[in-house]
């Protein structure tokens, strides 16, 4: 747990109020140095915030104690790509706001890790040589990351910074500068960013194309022809300065676009991975963007990001489903955000059926398995005693359909219906299960109803889709059961179910948990759908939080639930399915496989 900087907490909370989420990480906001280094002690030198006539912070003023503000991910299933940020403000005041926290939210936004760097501000008042102050301060931020890439789940190959205006000169100053030991590091850790991303950066203290403010403030007013030349970053360009990504406006009027065409000039003579954008608009200071073609560029940068392996390619939701009696085949939607969906190929069928009694493709399930294929199972026939099977790369081009026999050992059986897959992680196979009715089985719940089916949850297992495991009873609630769905929890696995029961009636959804995916499970809980009646369960998460979705079969049309900290939420009127979407399956997939579905 990260320790609480108290005397910058209370300091800044006197001072200026925030919002409850800024006001929550900045009171998380740790001390950068044991020993700030080449530091001059000034007791009439005191931090103070920039205020503007409503009396709101648009800045800070007179850093002395640099500290770095954590924002960071949770993401325990995969170790996170993280950034420093550094603010700009002419190195004579840092719009940590703007250009430091509203950055740290959009980098969580993309699953980056985000340090805002409070740095200081170069004064001859507290530091010994006010050029490398700054410096100091962002090769140690690198370097604290490191550290601790274990402590805060961080990818060590994947530690990049950002700046702003004079912000972005410190940014490629650490670019180009990684090696200069400009104080006594504790360690050999590397300061070198893995990526830079330059914000309508200053680069170069030439005159005629510096920003003079921030010139005058690292460098002073009589710098030397070699000062200036040194923490002119163009110059500084080789072979091993990080790739890097720019954003400029041409009508900038405070910082030249210059300073980033001449530093991209540098990379690609250096042959390092580069990308620029130049706006026609913009101006200067825009931050995360304000008007006109400024606004696209953090998406800009997130695809950057993804092209480069940085992040991962962010995925979008799709969704299996069957029209009609499934005669045509599987059908797909899909979804950015869960709620609107999307049908796709118009809505015409991806596969056709060609296996068991009727050649029917109902209830389709697909999962992205640990080998990389896509599984899919499906219902064949309303009565036959087996399951569809077929596996894809691509969820276009499939294997040869095959038929699995899954009940056939059971004379009785009536029907097998819904089948679903789920990966064991940690066993290394697959678990099938379906619900059947076997004709004498379980005669306490049977009744006339439903012309007599009366059915229970049964499975097998496989790791290859070659060989499997004799059937069992998977689940036995006491009721008539069909719709089962599985997924991997927290704590175990949640089983989403639909009790069947037709006198008295319910015909709605029901969950179940365990600690093993073969069981056994829980009882059954009350019922998380209202009056209507509901089949079909299919889950995911969306912001850590589950999404039931659900065939409201008698109303046709979709249904969905969204889980709360109290229970369930139904969110039906909020969802859109295409027309005639029956009993289906959702499931997470890159954008790069959406691509290719389109096409």
């Amino acid at each position: 747990m990260i320790k609480v900087n108290k005397r910058l907490f209370f300091r800044i909370a006197f001072l200026v109020g925030f919002s409850l989420n800024g006001f929550s990480q900045e009171s998380a906001a740790f001390a950068l140095w044991d020993k700030v280094p080449g530091a001059i002690k000034n007791e009439a030198y005191k931090e103070e915030p920039r205020l503007d006539s409503k009396g709101n912070r648009t800045g800070i003023r007179k850093v002395t104690e640099p500290t770095l503000m954590p924002f960071l991910v949770e993401n325990k299933s995969s170790k996170n790509a993280a950034v420093v940020i550094c603010p700009g403000g002419g190195y004579s005041v840092l719009s940590i706001d703007k250009e430091g926290i509203k950055v740290a939210e959009w980098f969580n936004s993309i699953g980056v890790s985000a340090f805002v760097l409070k740095y200081r501000l170069p004064s001859d008042d507290i530091m010994k040589d006010k050029t490398v102050g700054p410096l100091q301060d962002a090769q140690e931020a690198i370097r604290v990351l490191r550290r601790n890439v274990e402590k805060w789940n961080l990818d060590a190959g994947k530690i990049g910074i950002i700046g702003f205006s004079a912000g972005g000169h410190l940014a490629a100053t650490a670019s180009t500068h990684y090696l200069d030991k400009v104080y006594d590091a504790k360690d050999d850790m590397s300061a070198r960013p893995d990526f830079s991303m330059l914000i309508y950066p200053v680069i170069s203290m030439e005159n005629g194309i510096t920003h003079n403010g921030s010139k005058e403030s690292l460098l002073g007013k009589t710098a030397s022809a070699d000062l200036i030349a040194k923490y002119s970053n163009e110059k500084e360009v080789n072979e091993n300065t990080p790739p890097t990504f720019l954003i400029h406006a041409t009508d900038d009027g405070a910082v030249p676009v210059e300073n980033s065409i001449n530093y991209y000039m540098a990379l690609k003579k250096n042959k390092v991975p580069a990308e620029m954008h130049i706006y026609q608009n913009g101006g200067h200071g825009f931050g995360l963007g304000v008007v006109g073609t400024n606004t696209d560029w953090p998406k800009a940068l997130e695809h950057w990001l993804t092209a480069n392996k940085i992040i991962a390619e962010k995925p979008v939701y799709l969704f299996s489903y069957f029209k009609g009696n499934g005669e045509d085949g599987l059908h797909f939607a899909y979804s950015e955000d869960g709620y609107k969906w999307q049908s796709l190929k118009n809505d015409a069928s991806f596969l056709t059926p060609e296996v068991g009694k009727d050649k029917l493709m109902r209830d389709p399930c697909i999962i992205k398995g640990g080998d990389g294929l896509y599984h899919m199972v499906w219902t064949v026939s309303w009565t036959d005693k087996g399951i569809g099977y077929a596996s894809s790369k691509d969820l276009i081009h499939w294997s040869k359909q095959e038929f699995l026999p899954v009940m056939a050992h059971e004379n009785g059986t009536r029907n097998t219906w819904a089948p679903e897959i789920t990966y064991d992680e940690v066993n290394k196979e697959y678990m099938i299960y379906w619900a059947s009715t076997i004709t004498g089985k379980f005669p306490e719940t049977q009744s006339t109803e439903d012309t007599g089916y009366n059915h229970r949850i049964y499975y097998t297992t496989t790791k290859d889709f070659k060989t499997y495991a004799p059937t069992k009873l998977l689940y036995e609630p006491g009721f008539n059961v069909i719709d089962s769905s599985i997924m991997k929890d927290d704590k175990g696995y949640i089983m989403f179910l639909k009790d069947e029961t037709k006198v008295p009636v319910q015909k709605n959804l029901k969950v179940a948990y365990s600690d093993k995916l073969t069981g056994p499970y829980s009882k059954a809980s009350t019922p998380i759908t209202g009056k209507y009646w509901a089949e079909g369960p299919t889950a995911i998460k969306i912001d850590g939080k589950w999404m039931v979705y659900f065939d409201k079969y008698r109303d046709h049309k979709y249904g969905a639930l969204k889980q709360t900290g109290t229970g369930w939420e139904d969110v039906s009127d909020k969802i859109s399915f295409p027309s005639g979407t029956r009993h289906g399956t959702v499931l997470e997939i890159p954008k790069s496989v959406l691509t290719q579905l389109m096409k």
